[in-house]
């Protein structure tokens, strides 16, 4: 890119920052709308990611952080021509620069979001009672997210650093989510419990097995976040094309695991550099359904527990979120990874993620005095 385009991007992410900073002021409320704001801008983004590298856009600008040096695609349409006229079905062509450069574009202003949001939490640190340092480990989460967005396209596409990239996103969601929840208006325990439990029942319940059964759902649903990812970039997910077997057996022969979960490896090879075999990709595949089945068995516990407890929203939204993303899960493999339908199980992932923090926060939040 120019020095005149660099300036341009400077100038515009400045001024985002600037104005933004400015519009929270003093006010908290407006702090707490921006965190919101840039929440769903987050989740929009982790999903436009996903769709980016599931239509195999990914490498449609080969170069970051412009498109083969220039600013946007219109301004480098001979050289795209030029490769894809040399490779039609490769990753370049002027509909897929222009999904990777709006990708790029969108994570820019949430970037500059975030970094308004540091500057104001640290203003505010007095007036809202609170320490900047959690704005300000998002902010450098998002310094770290942009350099894997780099070595995503410079790296051509390795599996780790894909795979990093989309929990970074995931990290960058979170830590957005759990700093508006804080922002919220609530007391932090649950309401119905107030209203319909005694003080002692609340604090015992809360306190052993609904709250580390909230936090083992949290940590399985990363989990399987961490895994889904692995299949996505190995593009794995058709090794198995039926279902609930994989290709007619419930355990297929012949895994292979240790090439499968190789890290350090190219995209679509082993770390000797021969090709993965299908053994490799159906491996990664059926420990993703694996992983479906206990976080399943985990989230269904879960809700059981808080229909108990009488937290009927976060149980119904529990059960509501997981029976989606299943049968998305499932739709994918029964009709061949249609792109809408593959794009809308990273939402379901996210959504679900989501949908775990606001309930770990109510149930884990220290009760209000009586």
């Amino acid at each position: 890119m120019s020095a005149s385009e660099h300036s341009i991007i400077g100038f515009i992410t400045l001024s985002i920052i600037i104005g933004l900073f400015l519009w929270v002021g003093r006010s908290q409320a407006r702090y707490r709308q921006l965190l919101w704001e840039l929440t769903a801008a987050t989740f929009v983004l982790v999903v436009l990611g996903a769709y980016v590298r599931l239509a195999d856009a990914g490498l449609g600008c080969p170069d970051w952080p412009g498109c083969y040096g220039n600013l946007t695609p219109a301004h480098s349409k001979d050289v795209i021509a030029a490769a894809h006229e040399a490779s039609p079905h490769g990753p370049v062509s002027m509909p897929k620069a222009w999904k990777e450069m709006i990708h790029r574009y969108l994570a820019m202003l949430v970037g500059a979001g975030i970094a308004a949001v540091m500057f104001a939490a640290w203003r505010n640190r007095k007036a809202f009672k609170q320490s900047p340092a959690h704005a300000t480990v998002l902010a450098f989460a998002v310094i770290w997210q942009a350099a894997l967005g780099a070595w995503t396209v410079t790296m051509l596409l390795k599996p780790a650093i894909v795979t990093s990239h989309l929990l970074g996103g995931m990290t960058v969601l979170t830590l957005l989510a759990w700093l508006a929840l804080r922002q919220s208006k609530e007391s932090g325990e649950l309401a119905v419990y107030q209203n319909q439990l005694p003080k002692p029942q609340i604090a015992a319940t809360t306190s052993t097995t609904l709250t580390r059964l909230a936090f083992l759902a949290l940590a399985v649903v990363i989990g399987q976040i961490a895994l889904g990812g692995w299949v996505s970039t190995n593009y794995a997910a058709l090794a198995c094309t039926d279902f609930p077997a994989c290709n007619g057996k419930l355990m297929p022969d012949n895994l292979n695991f240790a090439d499968a979960f190789h890290v350090l490896r190219p995209l679509g090879m082993t770390a000797k550099g021969e090709l993965l075999s299908m053994d490799s990709l159906r491996a990664i595949h059926w420990l993703h359904r694996v992983g479906a089945l206990i976080v399943t068995l985990v989230l269904l516990a879960f809700a059981w527990q808080l229909w108990r407890a009488k937290f009927r929203a976060g149980s119904v939204a529990v059960v509501t979120v997981l029976t989606l993303q299943v049968l998305i899960g499932i739709g994918n493999v029964v009709w061949s990874l249609p792109l809408a339908l593959a794009a809308a199980h990273n939402a379901g992932a996210a959504a679900l993620l989501l949908c775990m923090l606001w309930i770990v926060r109510r149930v884990h939040a220290e009760p209000s005095p009586p």
